[in-house]
């Protein structure tokens, strides 16, 4: 994440300027909102990702072999759709069980 001066002061003119100045509060808090809103667009095309992961996806992201996956699935925990014989997870439900 690259944050250009003028984005974090937008009412300096010459950004030069800057070099002999003291970073004050309100700096601080710009900074700060800038970062938050940086993070929740982040986080928001982090949520616009797939919809549907494959069983290697959901096996790295859970950190589970194989066999426990096939045991989720077996036992009902997590469902599943499968599409010729590509089986497939929706996102959210991987995120229901990281949340039990």
């Amino acid at each position: 994440m690259l944050l250009h001066p003028k984005k974090l002061f937008p009412e300096v003119e010459n950004i030069e300027l800057l070099n002999h100045q003291n970073v004050t509060k309100r700096d601080l808090l710009n900074f700060g909102n800038l970062l938050l809103a940086e993070f929740k667009s982040m986080s928001n095309e982090e949520e616009k990702t797939a919809q549907w992961l494959k069983s290697a996806e959901v096996r790295k992201l859970l950190k589970i072999s194989p066999g426990t996956l096939q045991n989720l699935r077996i036992n009902g925990t997590l469902h599943y759709t499968r599409v010729g014989g590509i089986i497939y997870y929706k996102y959210d439900d991987i995120k229901k069980l990281l949340e039990m």
